[in-house]
């Protein structure tokens, strides 16, 4: 006998042919038949009552048929859905989501992701885009199987689960994907479009989603890779037992115990049965060491009551700190996970990654270096676009969680519980700066009491006078932490800190100069500031932009104005160059109108294009004016701030 007969081997089962010309197996036929029918076929397989709803829409007889050939043995497949509503989604929602999951470095090489469909490599996410855009809703799924790497090329995996469903539901779909191979877990991103091939609204049944399209994924996988063996689903549930996160372990046990109480005091079990326990039992003395279990006596132990929402923000975390060692592999920084509820002081520095925390439903995440030497992980709020935050660039967050200036002026300003817009601006008038417009400085308060208005918050009694609570402060910040739910972002550059240095243009750098640099961190990109700061100094010296006197460096005393100007009569120059156009600079405090055509990312901010027909004008952008592109639009600039009027008296000030 060989001494290799006793080590053991396992046949790699190949990915299966295709079948022939493509003709729907029998099963599938009977499926089909069945759902436009609408007999009950398979009600005997599975026990229990149907969900409420869960026969309503397609895909409700192949979801009961499915899944008879399952075992534990099975590979496994996790799906997610999300249903997104046209009508309470942002317009560029779909938009966003595919320039999203095509980002840069998602494939195994790093390089962009590319979207595909039923038959092409290659599909243009506008041309897509467009023909979702009457929808009345759309599905999202993230397919993500237990065993990706081993399927290899998930995009032969996708078509034929999708071909499935295709069949399951009696209908063709219109539909993109795009793998990821960004992360430990590989997986696929589908857009499925909200009609099916008669152009009708694609109603899916809700037990087709919630289990159906997961068993069909399990049951491809299987049938590609083969069952799992004992060695695998063993090593598995091994790795389970001292891991910090909910686990199928923890379910099991949730399953068995009794009122929070695990009793393992039996013995008839057989071999099987005793090593899945000897698993469990393992996985009970790692909670008491954590401190969710407890053992009360012998056999017998006292979960936490909390144990699952534990686990789940443990294994969160988890996830957190290992995406911010990625971000500093070569710095060692202190990492903080930001809490938007508790943010006492606005966190600033420089964008070290980005991402989605929540892939399905487009929650953003930063990674912020900050200036105190830090590194800070925050959730974004819903209203933030991760595009417009390039990594690098500097930043602001603040929680929504503080009090708003405005609502404090509200409420002092406010008589016996009415607020008026006439005696806020007889004080606006008289406490009023050279450089402050007081109509525009009311009219941002007019503009957030219409805000909370419609939040029910206060009433409007009258052209100009509102009726308010005694407490609308407070009330202001409960209603803006609702709403943002996460950390509010502003841009402050889009250059990084080195290419600050020797930018001709109002930068972050010279703030921080006038500002004084004592925030700074001596480690960290605190240090890295420091540095910077030194390095403008000498450029601005070199511009003639500010004056070296023994140590210290005397700045001008409108440089930022001087570096705007500059800035600002560079870029115009190109236009003018480009259209033919003359370029009028903005007076302050002087109106300013023209046709919106387009925006410009300069070292000084983001400018906006007037053109009047016969010259053009560069003022300060907004995100305000961005569905404006290409209607005619006017301003009246005062220094960095920008008063807006769409055709309305009343301006937006910012």
């Amino acid at each position: 006998m060989s001494k290799y007969d006793d080590e053991p081997f396992r046949l790699k089962v190949g990915r299966p042919k295709a079948r022939g010309d493509g003709t729907t197996r029998f099963i599938s036929r009977v499926v089909k038949a069945s759902a436009h029918a609408g007999h009950p076929i398979g009600r005997t397989l599975r026990s229990g009552a149907p969900r409420p709803g869960a026969k309503l829409g397609r895909g409700h007889v192949a979801s009961r048929m499915a899944g008879g050939a399952l075992s534990l043995r099975s590979r496994r497949v996790i799906i997610k859905t999300r249903l997104v509503v046209a009508k309470r989604s942002s317009p560029r929602s779909t938009a966003r989501h595919l320039r999203y999951i095509e980002r840069d470095g998602v494939t195994r090489e790093g390089g962009p992701g590319q979207l595909y469909g039923p038959s092409k490599d290659e599909v243009d996410a506008k041309t897509f885009e467009e023909r979702v855009r009457g929808d009345r809703h759309q599905f999202r799924f993230i397919i993500s199987p237990e065993d990706a790497i081993e399927i290899g090329d998930l995009k032969p995996f996708t078509r034929e689960l999708m071909a499935q469903v295709e069949r399951d539901l009696g209908t063709r779909l219109e539909w993109v994907a795009v793998d990821h191979w960004d992360t430990e877990h590989p997986h696929t991103h589908i857009l499925l479009r909200g009609a099916d091939e008669a152009g009708h609204d694609l109603i899916i049944a809700r037990e087709y989603i919630s289990r159906g399209m997961r068993v069909r994924a399990s049951e491809l996988a299987t049938e590609w890779l083969g069952e799992r063996t004992e060695r695998e689903i063993q090593a598995a549930l091994t790795r389970e037992v001292n891991q910090e996160r909910w686990t199928s372990l923890d379910r099991d046990l949730r399953r068995q115990a009794r009122d929070f109480v695990v009793d393992f005091q039996s013995d008839a079990l057989d071999v099987e049965g005793r090593h899945r326990r000897s698993l469990l039992i393992g996985r009970l003395d790692r909670l008491v060491d954590m401190g969710l279990a407890e053992k009360t006596k012998s056999g017998v132990w006292q979960l936490h009551p909390d144990v699952e929402p534990t686990l789940r923000t443990m294994g969160e975390r988890g996830d957190i700190i290992r995406t911010m060692q990625r971000a500093f592999t070569r710095d060692q920084r202190e990492y903080v996970i930001v809490s938007t509820a508790r943010m006492p002081a606005p966190i600033v520095g420089r964008i070290a990654a980005k991402g989605l925390a929540d892939e399905l439903n487009d929650r953003a995440y930063v990674i912020v270096d900050g200036v105190d030497g830090r590194a800070h992980y925050a959730p974004l709020s819903p209203l933030a676009d991760i595009a417009d935050l390039p990594v690098g660039g500097i930043v602001e967050l603040r929680g929504a969680s503080n009090l708003r200036t405005a609502d404090r002026n509200i409420a002092a300003v406010a008589d016996g519980g009415i607020y008026k817009t006439s005696t806020h601006l007889a004080l606006a008038k008289a406490g009023a700066r050279s450089d402050q417009d007081p109509q525009s400085f009311v009219e941002a308060h007019v503009r957030r009491l219409e805000a909370l208005r419609r939040a029910g918050i206060v009433e409007r009694i009258a052209e100009g006078a509102w009726q308010i609570p005694g407490d609308l402060p407070d009330r202001g910040r409960r209603y803006d932490a609702e709403l943002a739910d996460g950390a509010l972002v502003e841009l402050k550059s889009h250059l990084p800190i080195k290419q600050q240095v020797r930018a001709m243009g109002a930068t972050w750098l010279d703030r921080q100069l006038i500002s004084g640099s004592e925030s700074l961190s001596l480690q960290g990109f605190g240090s890295q500031v420091r540095e910077a700061l030194r390095d403008r100094e000498v450029f601005l010296v070199e511009q003639g932009l500010a004056e070296k006197r023994g140590q210290q460096v005397i700045l001008a005393r409108n440089l930022l104005s001087a570096l705007r100007t500059r800035d600002l009569e560079g870029a115009a120059a190109a236009i003018a160059s480009e259209t033919g156009l003359t370029y009028r600079g903005a007076s302050d405090g002087e109106p300013v109108a023209g046709v919106y055509r387009r925006s410009l990312m300069l070292a000084s901010g983001r400018f906006a294009m007037l053109d009047d027909g016969m010259g053009f004008t560069l003022v300060p952008w907004r995100s305000m004016i961005e569905k404006r592109m290409g209607q005619s639009i006017s301003a009246v600039v005062r220094g960095e701030r920008v008063s807006w009027e769409f055709g309305r008296k009343l301006g937006l000030s910012i």
